[in-house]
Order: C-alpha cells, then structure tokens, then sequence
C-alpha cells in the first residue's frame, strides 16, 4: 500500500472573508466543529495516511493553540508555521514531510465538504501516474471583463476548475519546490501548477460541486447544507448518495 503525507493549509489571510470575531475562515464553527478539522479528519482514519501536518500562520499561533491545543495534541496533528504566500506555506510543510512516504497530499482547510470515495479516487490516479488533483468542469459561460464591461466571451471547452487534495509522488513536489524561482513559490495559486512549470503532468481526476471552498459567509452556509449531501459509506463500505443523479453529483 503505498503511504501518504497530508498537509493542510491554513496560513491563508482570508482578506475575502468578514468576521467580527474569527479573523480566519478556517478556525470558523461549522456545525460545531472548526472549518479545518472537517478537512482534516476526512484523512485521520485511513491507513494510508502515516502523517497529517496543519500550516498555520506565526501570528494565530498562540490563539490556535489556547482554542486546539488539544485537538492537534490528540489527533497527532503536526502543527507548522506559514510564510508569505500560499507556496511559502506548503513548501515549510513540505520541508517537515517524513521520508518514508510516497506520497504528499495537499488539501485546502477551507473545503470541508470531502468525501472518502473522492479521496480514494485521487489517490488512485495519483498512484498511478505520479501527480493527480480534483476538478469540475466548467459549465457556466465565461466572460472577460475590464473596466466592469464585457469585452469578450471565452470558450469554456477544455477548461476545468482545479480543486483540492492535490496529490504528488514525495520527491516529485520536493523536487517542483527546488526548481521553482522565489517569485513562482510565490506567484503559484496551487501546487499542480508548481509541476506544469517544470514541464510535468498531472492527471485531473473528476470531483465535485460539494467539495466547494469556503471564501465568503455566502459559501458558509452552502457548507452546511453541503455535508448533510455528502456520500457516506453503507454498511458494507459502499458509498450511498442522498441524491439518485450520481452523475450530477458525483
């Protein structure tokens, strides 16, 4: 079987998202538990998963750990700090991955509405082809707009939008993050795009409508809706879909 690092990004400013008491999104409740440790549990249980790492940014470091100190202490959650920009942050974890995994998955704290089925999968194409990353296709019509004006619509064939886990064989991300200059760390707004700089390819591997990342209040109470319809396992460890149109809902 082969083994998996997970890292879970929560470094991020959350400049979008308006609290008058949480200033990061993923520390928000979300049916009374924070947004990140939805997205972390999801990984804590399979017996692929031999490490999970929490990047957190320096300054939230001592309230992170007033309000889940215990969480992380019994859950086994390394807990490191962030940098600048979102590539920053990941390749700080990237540097605390143990060296005998095989493979680093990257998850954004901020989708909390993942279900195993979807991780299988990833894992799966990632296994086999030594990168994968969940995706949707786009399906609205795109318009490019300057100034508040349409200036043109833009052909949504071929083009998907990117989701997470993110996952790549340990060197191959070790190796992205080597190569890679001081501005793309921090240009790059995931780490399958690290890989596409290097000439490397990443399998997109179908995901879903619910596995929505959490940018406003608005995608807040999507979230809450979002879990309830998640995929859960029946007794005999398939997955069951309150929904009949699995298709439309993967």
């Amino acid at each position: 079987m082969a083994s998996f690092s997970v890292i879970i990004p929560a470094a991020g400013k959350s400049s979008r998202f308006t609290d008058d008491y949480y200033k990061r999104k993923a520390f928000v409740p979300l049916e009374n538990r924070a947004v990140w440790l939805h997205s972390a549990e999801k990984f804590l249980n399979r017996d692929d998963v031999k490490q999970l790492i929490l990047v957190i940014s320096s300054e939230d470091r001592e309230a992170f750990q007033d309000t889940f100190g215990a969480n992380v202490a019994i859950l086994g959650i390394e807990v490191v700090d962030g940098g600048d920009s979102r590539g920053e942050s990941v390749r700080n974890a990237v540097e605390r991955v143990r060296e005998d995994v095989d493979f680093v998955c990257v998850h954004d704290a901020a989708r909390p509405c993942l279900a195993e089925v979807w991780i299988d999968r990833v894992f799966e194409a990632a296994v086999a082809s030594g990168a994968a990353t969940l995706g949707i296709e786009v399906t609205s019509t795109l318009k490019k707009v300057v100034g508040g004006m349409v200036k043109e619509t833009v052909s949504r064939e071929s083009l998907w939008e990117s989701q997470t886990p993110q996952v790549f064989g340990r060197q191959l991300l070790i190796d992205a993050f080597a190569a890679a200059s001081a501005e793309q760390v921090a240009e790059a707004t995931d780490e399958a795009q690290l890989i596409e700089w290097q000439g490397g390819e990443v399998k997109m591997v179908t995901g879903s409508p619910l596995n929505r990342k959490i940018t406003t209040r608005a995608d807040l109470v999507f979230a809450r809706q979002a879990l309830k319809a998640l995929p859960k396992p029946d007794l005999f460890g398939h997955q069951t879909h309150p929904f009949q149109d699995g298709d439309m809902w993967r």
